[in-house]
């Protein structure tokens, strides 16, 4: 998956660097794993705004993921690669050998009729699904539970990958993307291989409108505000806004907002890197 860079004959293509959409095979999703998706334009039930900068962008239908992966020992064929307008990542429309259809998420290497299975039988080859006390230490792997049988959490995101770094009794040593270690259970099941796409994160829009087109309205800054509108807003000439905070007075850049007390903090071995 390799990206494209187009000729200035536009002001919006002068620094447009968009995906190339060569490994899609297919241009219509499978119309059984398709539901309609209603956009809320950040306003929730009341109508009421809720979340700022959000609005208008093309019409969606989201494809059905399969994030359980819980066909054990039933083998499936890729049959084509598609884009997601949801996600980041590609996606891989799967036909079972007892004739269901899914999707999952299309992990880097994972061509057209190429059989992949899940299973604690399965080998640890690219796409296929298994407990992670199962897959050999140093593997890269993707779409990871956080609990058995949940459907994966974590790593999900192009380009994405996790290594299993070791095993200590009922848990797996995993160094995430983000530079956390941490453990979750080996009974938790994860994919073999890095999430594909990944050069998603090369992509320059080049113009506002591509962004619009996502669904992101103009984002404005909290010191062109007045002081009414936010704390870094007001002053003369163009003020810096003195400590960065959020909108209703909260530290940013340094505060830590992670609970002291959250029940997950044990599991983790070692904090992600600033």
């Amino acid at each position: 998956m390799g990206i494209r860079k187009l000729k200035p004959t536009t002001p919006g293509q002068r620094h447009k660097v968009i995906g190339a959409f060569d490994k899609i095979t297919a241009s219509t999703p499978e119309k059984s794993l398709v539901v309609g998706k209603k956009s809320t334009g950040g306003r929730n039930n009341t109508g009421k705004m809720t979340m700022r900068y959000i609005g208008g962008g093309h019409k969606r239908k989201y494809r059905i993921i399969d994030f359980k992966r819980n066909k054990d020992g039933i083998p499936a064929t890729v049959k084509s690669i598609e884009y997601d307008p949801n996600r980041t990542s590609r996606i891989a429309l799967l036909y079972y050998a007892d004739g269901a259809k899914s999707y999952i998420i299309a992990p880097n290497g994972l061509e057209v009729g190429q059989t992949v299975v899940s299973g604690s039988d399965a080998a640890p080859e690219v796409g296929n699904t298994l407990p992670m006390a199962n897959i050999p230490v140093g593997t890269i792997i993707h779409n990871i539970e956080l609990r058995p049988g949940q459907g994966a959490k974590l790593v999900r995101s192009a380009g994405a990958f996790a290594q299993l770094t070791s095993k200590e009794g009922a848990y797996a040593i995993i160094k995430m993307p983000s530079g956390e270690t941490r453990k979750i259970l080996a009974a938790c099941k994860a994919t073999i291989g890095a999430v594909g796409n990944s050069d998603h994160g090369l992509e320059k829009s080049g113009k506002a409108g591509r962004s619009r087109w996502l669904g992101r309205r103009p984002h404005n800054r909290g010191v062109v505000m007045n002081p009414v509108d936010h704390p870094m807003g007001g002053g003369e000439g163009r003020a810096s806004g003195g400590h960065p905070r959020s909108r209703n007075g909260l530290y940013a850049k340094g505060l830590k907002t992670r609970a002291p007390k959250k029940h997950s903090s044990k599991y983790i071995i070692e904090r992600r890197k600033k």
